[in-house]
């Protein structure tokens, strides 16, 4: 229940749930670093099924090339916090180190966010588990900017 009242929850199928990512640019990946879990935000995009996005060297780096389980997810929530969506993946990350799945990757509309192009790795998640849900008021049907139709 939430402060401003009941809350219906629904499960979100796996093509809802990929219509979210695929819409969406900013999520969170969730890697171990020495037994402690760590979060950290990467702008992404879906490419054959699968999250893609850029990162330099580092602990993201370094979890895709020791191919880590990771966690990535996706959000978004009216400002009120009453309704919205999330989306969950769970995967193994890898970086993308064939010369020409890289030059494919290149053409893909993913930025870095780092100016000095110190992101100049890829790295792919490919989901081995899916899940998301969407959460409403009570008794409202859902809006257009919480479903994908």
């Amino acid at each position: 229940m939430s402060v401003h009242g009941a809350a219906d929850l629904q499960e979100l199928s796996a093509q809802e749930c990929l219509a979210h990512l695929a819409a969406e640019s900013v999520g969170r990946i969730a890697i171990s670093i020495h037994a402690l879990p760590v979060i950290l935000p990467v702008n992404f995009v879906m490419c054959d099924g699968d999250v893609v996005f850029r990162t330099g060297s580092g602990t993201k780096l370094a979890a895709a090339t020791a191919g880590t389980v990771v966690a990535f997810e996706v959000d978004y929530y009216d400002r009120d916090g009453r309704s919205g969506w999330s989306v969950l993946v769970q995967g193994r990350a890898g970086e993308i180190a064939d010369p020409v799945e890289v030059a494919e990757v290149r053409q893909l509309p993913l930025h870095a966010w780092a100016l000095d192009g110190a992101a100049d790795h890829y790295v792919r998640i490919h989901p081995t588990m899916i899940s998301g849900r969407r959460f409403q008021p009570a008794g409202r049907e859902g809006r257009p900017d919480t479903t994908i139709s």
